[in-house]
């Protein structure tokens, strides 16, 4: 067993709890939203991604857009992204994005990407002039932008400080020791150090998230919430990690919601501004409370 005791989990060969069973998304606000994605071919997360959360994220308006492609230059483990040869950036996208969150009128719009590792940048222009762009036709929004890593070129990184987004958002994704399995190309320590660069330079507010179930103990769990609000992060997501596929890392437990609860109560403690803890909880839940 991987957390504490065995009453905290449960083995994942009995399938899936009735915890994480998903109702159907509903509701008016949900269904004219879904009508415009399909009207005029929006490309959200929210959508392509399965999310369990789009019916109340879009009914309190707020959507998740990816941008500079679906193809990452990374392998990680856990993440249901392709693999491979990054298209060519399109630089119309950042007018793109900024008409399809005028479309939906979304007032909270998270920003994502995948990795660019092959692009001496890192994405990071492409970054800035989405943001700026949405700022631009839609001055209501308020937007969180959740960043790769950019390799930690602090470059990179002021780019995106400079268009002062409400919140800047990297994920940890897991803990110390599994961080080589789990995200191939990424370091623990880089990316502790990219959120503690982000808050010491500027950033208004930042955020990062990790899964449970891939095997990690419940003292590594405390431990880097412990090291993320060490680095100044102001609010931190935990949910659990559900395999994409068979080719994925396999999921090792699935984590009782009394365990949530207990890391939403330690995390508060430690002095984070938000703590969002439970089965279905993903980086983008309850974003637009974040702001504040």
């Amino acid at each position: 067993m991987s957390t504490t005791t065995s009453e905290h989990v449960i083995p994942p060969k009995k399938g899936k709890p009735k915890w994480l069973r998903v109702k159907l998304p509903t509701g008016k606000k949900y269904t004219q939203l879904r009508g415009l994605v399909e009207k005029y071919d929006l490309h959200t997360i929210c959508t392509s991604g399965s999310c369990p959360n789009m019916g109340e994220c879009w009914g309190e308006g707020t959507a998740t857009f990816m941008i500079l492609g679906n193809i990452c230059t990374r392998s990680c483990g856990f993440c249901g992204v392709k693999t491979g040869r990054p298209e060519s950036v399109d630089w119309a996208e950042p007018e793109k994005v900024a008409r399809s969150i005028k479309i939906m009128q979304i007032k909270h719009a998270v920003l994502t990407s995948v990795d660019r590792d092959d692009l001496k940048d890192m994405g990071s222009i492409i970054w800035a002039e989405t943001v700026k762009a949405v700022r631009r036709m839609n001055p209501g929004t308020t937007l969180e932008t959740l960043i790769p890593d950019f390799q930690g070129i602090e470059t990179h990184l002021d780019r995106i400080l400079a268009v002062r987004p409400e919140v800047i958002s990297h994920n940890m994704e897991t803990v110390k020791r599994l961080t080589r399995e789990v995200r191939i190309q990424a370091k623990y320590e880089r990316s502790l150090e990219v959120l503690r660069y982000l808050k010491e330079n500027g950033a208004n507010r930042t955020k990062s998230g990790i899964m449970l179930g891939l095997g990690e103990f419940e003292e590594e769990v405390l431990q880097t919430m412990q090291d993320l609000r060490l680095a100044g992060v102001d609010v931190v997501t935990i949910g659990q990690y559900l395999q994409p596929s068979k080719k994925h890392l396999p999921v090792k437990e699935f984590i009782l919601p009394e365990q949530f609860k207990m890391y939403e109560e330690e995390g508060l403690k430690m002095g984070f501004r938000h703590v969002e803890s439970g089965a279905l909880v993903r980086s983008s839940y309850k974003a637009h409370k974040h702001i504040h």
